[in-house]
């Protein structure tokens, strides 16, 4: 059975610098959680404080309901994956796997045979006798995984594992990884600074800023109802208005800007009368003037990316605003140099204070 993890209040410091600052969050066992944030937000500082490297300066830790404060590494019932994955290059791929087994005295015949089982798990069984210097970077991915897996983990860390994969292969790896993780059921957190990989990979994720929790929710909670600034802006791209909301009414936030007056849902924090700032994602704007919210801009490039294309212009505020336009529509794109209407529904659309 894999366990939850919670995070009481948790804050560190490292002298007058404040790495973390009272962070209370639930992870569920069995869950596929990912911190998110740029670096120095704190993430990977939360992930050595739970594998117990670090201390905390407050709060408290909980690991299946147990207190691990005075509890080392090895007392506790998580294993890490680094992001240098740290194998040992001398030693064939069979004992890097069985490598913890062997430090906790189990014998050569019982290592051996969890270290088979557990390349067939990562698909790498013909791989045993193979020197990780004559695997890809990939399959030495899968290696660092099974070596964590081979002392039965209920937790397993992992600090920005796929950032030195390149692109096709780090995505190749996601799915892996996610597989994996419903297959073993074993609780993964998993820390990263890319918000695509987060999204894809993840049942529920902890967006960190400065050492602050920004939000904790779903993938598509995030990207479509961000509870502040800082993930509208980070968790996928955005366009951001300016504005003064004039009123609320029934959760619809009006908003009076430098395009004249919009809509968008009301956010957290909201009230008539406040600075404000609207955020509508690429995606959401129609290339067209007739629906309920009208903005114009100059179109400066058209970026296509196979499936769209991504129209960057420039308002007449100097602002600029980015639409996504499907492949199928591309024959009545915007002109660029011209002056091009675009329009969003206010469901699409969010009103957070201008914090």
């Amino acid at each position: 059975m894999s366990h939850s993890v919670e995070l009481q209040h948790v804050g560190m410091a490292f002298g007058r610098t404040r790495a973390v600052s009272d962070v209370s969050l639930t992870v569920q066992g069995g869950e596929f959680f990912s911190i998110l944030g740029p670096s120095g937000c704190g993430k990977t500082t939360i992930l050595r404080m739970i594998a117990g490297f670090l201390e905390p300066t407050e709060g408290k830790i909980l690991i299946g309901g147990r207190d691990m404060k005075g509890l080392g590494p090895d007392q506790r019932p998580t294993a890490m994956i680094f992001q240098s994955l740290a194998l040992f290059p001398l030693m064939p791929v069979w004992e890097n796997i069985a490598f913890g087994l062997e430090a906790r005295g189990v014998g050569k015949s019982v290592r051996k045979a969890k270290a088979e089982e557990l390349l067939k798990l990562v698909a790498l069984e013909e791989f045993a006798d193979r020197m990780p210097g004559e695997l890809s970077g990939g399959q030495r991915q899968r290696v660092a995984i099974a070596r964590a897996l081979a002392v039965e983990p209920q937790v397993l860390l992992l600090d920005e594992p796929l950032s030195a994969l390149d692109l096709k292969l780090r995505q190749h790896m996601r799915a892996e990884l996610r597989a994996l993780q419903k297959r073993t059921g074993v609780t993964f957190i998993y820390i990263t600074h890319d918000q695509s990989e987060a999204l894809a990979m993840s049942d529920r994720v902890a967006v960190m800023s400065a050492g602050i929790l920004q939000q904790v929710g779903a993938p598509r909670e995030l990207y479509d109802d961000p509870a502040t600034p800082f993930v509208a802006r980070f968790v996928g791209e955005t366009n951001v208005i300016s504005g003064k909301v004039t009123a609320i009414d029934a959760g619809i936030a009006r908003v009076d800007s430098a395009h004249g007056q919009l809509h968008g849902r009301a956010g957290q924090g909201l009230s008539a009368g406040m600075a404000a700032k609207l955020y509508v994602r690429p995606e959401a704007l129609k290339h067209r003037a007739d629906g309920e919210n009208r903005l114009t801009a100059v179109i400066e490039r058209l970026d296509f990316e196979g499936a769209f294309a991504l129209a960057y212009g420039k308002f007449s505020d100097g602002n600029t605003l980015i639409a996504s336009i499907p492949s199928t529509e591309l024959a009545r794109a915007p002109s660029i140099g011209n002056a091009t209407h675009f329009s969003f529904r206010h469901a699409n659309a969010v009103v957070l204070p201008d914090v």
